[in-house]
């Protein structure tokens, strides 16, 4: 497969799993074993592999944003830095929905997090702390009345 072959199949897995956490985000086991497991590592395979065969050689490193901007000169690695971010979010929404589930927190109020996750990734873990903060709150005062 070629770099764009890898990047398409890895974008429509993302998406399938993102949607399963949206629309089957309610049961206790599909969404978070598939969205937050099975695809996570799935990707983390396939990120281990790309750096396995691409990071050698590379003029990039980890030392400086240059040095980051090189490492993304090749393709391979700039897919490999996508499939990072396809793992790491789509693990992130998925703890999202189980966290929303063990706190009671409606499932209709995880979905715009989970969809600014999707889009933005630390955007959408911030909305969700705030969410979560509020929703803590406002269950703490109803215990207090």
């Amino acid at each position: 497969m070629n770099a764009e072959q890898i990047f398409s199949l890895a974008n429509l897995l993302a998406i399938a799993g993102w949607l399963l956490l949206i629309f089957a985000g309610k049961t206790r086991w599909a969404a978070p074993l598939i969205s937050g497991v099975v695809l996570p590592l799935l990707f983390a395979v396939v990120y281990s592999g790309l750096l396995a065969g691409h990071l050698a050689g590379s003029n990039g490193n980890f030392q400086t944003l240059a040095g980051v901007s090189a490492l993304f000169e090749n393709r391979w690695l700039l897919l490999a830095g996508w499939v990072h971010y396809l793992a790491f979010d789509l693990f992130i929404g998925a703890w999202q929905v189980r966290d929303a589930r063990i706190q009671g927190i409606s499932h209709l109020l995880v979905i715009p997090c989970l969809l600014l996750t999707f889009l933005f990734g630390p955007a959408g873990l911030l909305l969700y702390f705030v969410i979560r903060a509020a929703y803590k709150r406002g269950a703490a005062f109803r215990i207090a009345m």
